[in-house]
């Protein structure tokens, strides 16, 4: 297991859906005039509540400040997961290595998986404690001239701080009815789809009237997930989304397999909080269940296999109840 520190200065922000309009022209731009810009990373998650953005420094530029917009304060670094052909997927095949140990040490991670691999986003002046944490387990490597160059502690002593031990915070969980498809697109065949993909991110879902809190307690609700990345495309859609796109542009991987999701926090998470992304991948990791993982600007969420969905909804809630039960304990102990 290795990683790479990528030189993209991430930013994280989040658009209101009533104020999608006023951000229409940067974000077309963003999707499809690539020669018009400079962002290689490019991320936007739709949710019921908003849609969150995360993007590079020189994307950021692009979008106009409004009280629209919600950006959070720190600026965010990337570490990209070198998997090295192992075969469990996403977030769980990193719980141990590397989302565990930062967990322990107080670091607050956000998670962004795609089509190709996993992002792991953490703030910048964490780097320090990223490094010291897991320099030694694994290795680490940045880009030198177009070649991967293996980090050591050295380079990054300066910096590091002391934390204080985390407080885990158990977040309830649900799960919609959606059947979702993890996707990829040839870049050069992007054209092709831009007018279903303007009308799915901006247009179809304009004259619902239903409020975030309704979206969130109804069977179904909206979740569609575009990155560009340095050249590389993936999609995450529910299976009546992907109905609207033609199916030979569109790919899969051989098995053709849908997920379902688990939907992590009863009320926004927070930045600050960390232990998050560890309390869902650990006991999946336990069982070899595969899971990508998504964080937004106010919650999280997870995708598994279709046929694990009632067996991870079991785990996770018994885990829920494990916890309260433990803290009553030590209520009644003091």
């Amino acid at each position: 297991m290795d990683l790479q520190l990528l030189d993209h200065r991430v930013r994280v922000t989040s658009i209101d859906k009533s104020g999608l309009w006023f951000y229409t022209h940067s974000l077309v731009k963003l999707l499809f005039l690539r020669n018009r810009t400079r962002c290689k990373f490019f991320s936007l998650t739709e949710t019921p509540e908003d849609y969150t953005l995360m993007l590079d420094e020189e994307g950021f530029e692009e979008l106009p400040q409004s009280d629209f917009l919600h950006v959070a304060e720190n600026t965010w670094r990337v570490l990209n997961v070198l998997s090295n052909g192992i075969q469990t997927g996403g977030v769980t095949k990193i719980a141990k290595s590397v989302i565990a140990p930062l967990a322990e040490h107080n670091v607050s991670v956000l998670m962004l998986s795609t089509y190709q691999t996993d992002y792991i986003l953490v703030r910048d002046e964490d780097l320090p404690m990223v490094f010291h944490t897991l320099l030694g387990e694994l290795r680490i490597y940045r880009e030198v001239n177009g070649d991967l160059v293996p980090m050591n502690l050295s380079e990054i002593s300066n910096g590091l701080k002391t934390k204080n031990m985390f407080k885990l915070t158990v977040h309830p969980v649900q799960s919609p009815e959606n059947r979702f498809c993890i996707l990829t697109l040839d870049r050069d065949t992007l054209p092709s789809i831009s007018t279903i993909l303007l009308d799915v991110l901006f247009y179809s879902h304009a004259s619902q009237e239903d409020s975030p809190e309704d979206s969130q307690n109804s069977e179904t609700f909206n979740f569609f997930a575009f990155s560009l990345i340095d050249g590389y495309i993936s999609i995450v859609m529910d299976t009546e989304t992907q109905k609207k796109f033609p199916t030979d542009l569109l790919l899969t991987s051989s098995s053709g397999e849908l997920w379902r999701m688990v939907r992590i926090g009863g009320q926004p998470l927070g930045f600050d909080e960390c232990g998050i992304v560890a309390q869902i991948a650990g006991p999946l990791a336990a069982e070899d269940i595969s899971a990508y993982y998504i964080s937004t600007f106010n919650f999280d969420h997870a995708l598994v296999p279709e046929e694990n969905i009632d067996c991870v909804i079991k785990l996770l809630r018994q885990r829920q109840e494990n916890t309260s039960e433990s803290k009553v304990c030590v209520h009644l102990q003091k």
